[in-house]
Formats: C-alpha cells, structure tokens, sequence
C-alpha cells in the first residue's frame, strides 16, 4: 500500500471515515505519520473549542472579579481558586463521575401540563465531557491572566476617557478592554500552547472517545505497544505539537501585533535613501 492510499485509507479514520481495522504488521513510517496527524485531530478540536468558548467566559469572569459587589466577585474568586488549584487530571475523573450519576433515560422537568426530559447520556462523551472540563478549566487560568490585566491598566487611561466624556460600555469598549488584551495576551498565548498540550489528558481519562477511535496519544501508543520501539511513535507525536505550538505562536503573534499596530515601536520603518555627498 502506498502513501497516498493510507492517507486515503486511514486519514480521517479517528472521525470515524475510512477503514475500521488498524494495521497489524509491517508498519510503516507512513503508517504511523497518517494515523498519528488523523488522531490529531481531536486535539484540534478540544483546543480549538476550549478556547473559542473560554476567551469569553475568561473575560467575563475577569470582570466579575473586578466588581464591587461580592455577591458577583466571590463566586468567581472560588471558581478560579478551585479549577486552578486542582490538577486537571482529576478534574478529568470528578466530571465524569458526575456525569455518569446522571439518570440514563435523562433528567425530567414537569411543567404541570407538559414534561420535558433532557438527554445527559452525550455528556460521558469525549466530545462534551472532555470539552466541558478544558472549557471550565482554561477559562478559570485565562480569567486570572486577564483579571491581572484589567488591574494593571493604567489610570491615566481610565482619567483621560473620563475627561473626553466616555463612562460606562463605551469606556470599557474603547479603553479598558483593548488595553486589558494588550497586556494579558502575552501570557494568554501561553495558556493557549498549555491547552493544547493539555489535550492529551483526554486518553488518559475516563471519556470514550467517538466509536472508541482515539485522539493522536491513542494511535501513538498502539503502535509503541505492537512494534516495542516508543522512540518512533512518540517523537512524531512530539513533533506534531510541535508543529502545533509553532502555528499557536505565529497567529497569537499576529493577533499581538494587531493589537499593538497604534503604538510608534511597531510600527514599520520606511526606507529612506540618502546620497552620500562626496566632499
């Protein structure tokens, strides 16, 4: 079998297309690139998902902290105090405990003339589950990331939108959130590259994945188990979030510099062309 059939082959076995039989012998370099990168997958999914959903919700719960009112400020205290000071492994185990607890046939709500009932059986799921604990448990780190930022921003910003008149959502639209990401978002870049790290958790834990295919770790330690040689599937499991890492850094960067395109350091110096005189 050549390359081009196991990329057609096995590519996006780990969504459930392609062939369902894993090979058994003479693996190949390819073999192992192909089902490695279709396993892959999933951890671009849980990354991509956890932080689409939880830049959101980070900004919320950092303004949450911000508020006065503690009835609002000490229920994001707590939620960033436990998701960050519990290991996400364990995170891993608790949630899908929980969510097995869950009554089979779903959970019921009577409404006197009619009763709904709630489906919870997708929530022990890699996809939901897995996704649910990544999303509380960046947003908990990237609230504390952009809570630190919010607090730093400087009060000569704040006194001078007061002087132009700005107060209220204009204020914060105009003034407070963009200098708020500006300082946060070298450290939310981090949180990012640790997120999709953090993915391959999701082997270790209790979640089935999709038919039982696997993200890249799954694939990974099938054929370390069958050629007893780790030094080939894990280095290319390596490589791939390196690869990963590299593309995290580059948009994040861009985004960066967008945000900092205003300021005189950014931005770029033209070309300026000067005859030297000869005396």
């Amino acid at each position: 079998m050549s390359c081009i059939d196991v990329i057609q082959t096995y590519g996006l076995r780990s969504i459930g297309l392609g062939e369902r039989l894993l090979p058994r012998s003479d693996f190949t370099l390819c073999d192992q690139f192909v089902l490695i990168g279709s396993g892959m997958l999933w951890n671009l999914y849980f990354g991509i998902a956890a932080l689409f959903f939880g830049f959101f919700a980070s900004i919320a719960l950092a303004c949450a902290r911000n508020v006065p009112n503690r009835f609002i400020r000490k229920p994001a205290d707590w939620f960033i105090f436990v998701f960050r000071g519990s290991p996400l492994f364990i995170q891993f185990f608790l949630f899908y405990q929980a969510f097995t607890l869950l009554p089979r046939e779903g959970l019921s709500l009577n409404l006197g003339i009619v009763t709904l009932t709630a489906d919870t059986s997708w929530l022990t799921r890699a996809w939901a589950g897995a996704l649910i604990v990544l999303f509380l448990n960046t947003t908990a780190y990237a609230g504390e990331i952009f809570y630190g930022a919010l607090r730093s921003v400087p009060k000569g910003d704040l006194e001078a939108a007061d002087a132009y008149g700005f107060s209220g959502w204009k204020k914060f639209r105009h003034i407070t959130f963009p200098t708020m990401l500006r300082l946060g978002w070298p450290a939310y870049t981090n949180e990012a590259i640790f997120l999709f790290h953090a993915t391959t958790l999701v082997y270790f834990s209790s979640f089935p994945a999709r038919q039982q295919n696997g993200d890249a770790l799954y694939y990974a330690k099938y054929f370390a188990d069958k050629t007893f040689n780790p030094f080939i599937p894990y280095p290319i499991l390596a490589m791939y979030f390196i690869l990963l890492t590299l593309m995290v850094v580059m948009i994040y960067g861009a985004i960066y510099r967008r945000l900092n395109r205003h300021l005189p350091s950014n931005a770029r110096r033209r070309l300026r062309p000067r005859i030297a005189m000869i005396r």
